[in-house]
Order: C-alpha cells, then structure tokens, then sequence
C-alpha cells in the first residue's frame, strides 16, 4: 500500500504495509537516525517523534495511522550550523553521555513546553517520566530543558554526572532524591 508522509517538511511515498511500524519507515526507508529503536513496546522513549504537535512513540504507531500528518523527528528540528534552540540548549550545558535517550528526552520536553510554556521544573519532570535513561547526565539535561524554558538555570556545584551530585544513580526526573 502506498502512504504519504511528510517528515521534516518534505513529502515521502512509500510502499509498505500499513501495520509497519513508523520507527521502520523513519529508520529504514528514510535513513533517519534521531528515533531508535528502544524496547519496542513504546515504553522507553527512545523512538519518540513529534506528530501534530504530540510526542508519540514510533515503535507501536501503525505508518498508516500518520498518513497526511506532519512528522519531526530530531534531525527535523535545527541543522548543525543552526540548531533549535531546546538543541543548542543541550549543547551548551553539555547535557549528553551516551546520547541513546537524547532523541526521546529533547522532543518530549519540546512537545510539552510547546503545550504548556509555562511549566514549573516539577511538572516538567513529570512529562519526562516516561523516558527512560541509565547515563545519569540528568541534572545537565534538566539545565538544559529549563534554559530552554527560560527558568533560571541551576549551577553546576557538586554535578558529578549523577542527579544526586555523589555519583551515585537517582530516579531519572525527580531531582536527585534516592
């Protein structure tokens, strides 16, 4: 079957079969790299991409359900010469380790800021609960999103890569409590 999509702004053909999972179009027909492949049960965020203004999970949406929407995935958002701000956010403050749950974390926290620009740090946590992420570069990434945000940024005392500051693992989004 042949379904249209548009993803980061241009229109794309492709014949496949309905049920495929958009994250196999995105990745395999498209050659885009930003979504991956997580756990395949739309449970880790990895495969997030922005559709009609929503962050959706890629890996359990049918390609026939996007036909006709608008899609952005990471690599839709600035280019190297001129990233998106919420991008140049997470380059200044350094906020990446291994990088695997950077497209799932950056359009999460762009689809909700963009829905809700006023957003305290706590409800931003919140949204991002559900994206998944072992590296620990949390309180760099939570800096980046709030000055993305235009929240005051938190300073860097005592960030040792970990949310709690003593390298020590912490749940993803709550601040560093353990």
């Amino acid at each position: 079957m042949s379904i249209t999509l548009t993803v980061n702004g241009r229109s794309h053909t492709i014949d496949v079969d309905p049920s495929t999972p958009l994250l196999y179009v995105l990745s395999d027909d498209l050659a885009l790299r930003g979504p991956k492949f997580g756990c395949g049960l739309g449970q880790c965020g990895a495969c997030t991409v922005l559709a009609r203004g929503r962050a959706i999970r890629s890996c359990v949406t049918p390609v026939s359900a996007m036909s006709g929407a608008d899609i952005t995935t990471l690599e839709g958002l600035g280019t190297v010469e001129r990233p998106h701000p919420i991008q140049q956010a997470f380059i200044d403050e350094q906020a990446a380790q291994c990088g695997f749950c950077l497209n799932g974390i950056i359009l999460t926290a762009k689809a909700f800021l963009d829905q809700q620009p006023n957003a305290s740090e706590a409800e931003i946590q919140r949204a991002l609960s559900g994206v998944l992420c072992r590296c620990f570069a949390h309180t760099r990434m939570l800096r980046a999103i709030n000055r993305y945000a235009g929240h005051p940024v938190p300073s860097r005392a005592g960030d040792a890569g970990s949310a709690t500051g003593d390298g020590e693992p912490a749940s993803l989004w709550t601040g560093g409590v353990k």
